[in-house]
């Protein structure tokens, strides 16, 4: 089996809902224990690491700065499955729009590798675990919505090698309203 070389994507963080999710995402997420902060995929998985050239630095910044800032809400909870529970923002569209846009500027980067025929934006709080444990984290987290804020920018995460931590490489703000 070969070694998979280290990951990045592009990501909506959502730090209105650390709060309501983080002690949650902390034991129910291993992506947050690898320092990655609640967020909205916009494209993962991304170019690797090794390949983020100042070109395709620019494209990114070219195409996020051309989507307004826009405000979200995320007052439910919904599933995949049995084992993923996450937050559904009110209006998936403009996370959607975003992320169209980016595969568009990069379309050897199907968002989530093309494994999924439609584009869902959702911010994950707890996968992999015995469905119990993640009913009990969805009772609390309802009792913290609804989660409002504004999202301004897109950030580049980088794995630091794979599978280990993540770490902010770059921010590309949206365009101001």
């Amino acid at each position: 089996m070969a070694e998979r070389s280290a990951l990045s994507g592009l990501v909506v963080p959502v730090p209105e809902a650390e709060p309501v999710v983080a002690a949650h995402r902390s034991r129910l997420d291993a992506n947050a224990a690898l320092g990655v902060p609640a967020h909205v995929t916009a494209l993962f998985p991304f170019v690797s690491p090794a390949d983020l050239t100042a070109d395709v630095l620019a494209r990114v910044a070219r195409v996020v700065s051309a989507v307004p800032t826009f405000d979200h809400r995320f007052g439910r909870t919904d599933w995949f499955g049995d084992d993923v529970l996450w937050l559904a923002p009110d209006d998936p569209a403009p996370f959607v729009e975003l992320t169209e846009r980016l595969h568009a500027e990069f379309p050897d980067h199907p968002p989530f590798g093309g494994a999924f025929p439609e584009v869902v934006p959702h911010l994950t709080v707890g996968h992999g675990h015995p469905r119990p444990a993640l009913t009990e984290a969805e009772l609390a987290v309802r009792a913290g919505l609804p989660v409002s804020g504004t999202a301004t920018a897109v950030h580049l995460l980088t794995e630091d090698e794979p599978g280990g931590r993540w770490t902010l490489r770059a921010r590309f703000p949206l365009r101001s309203r």
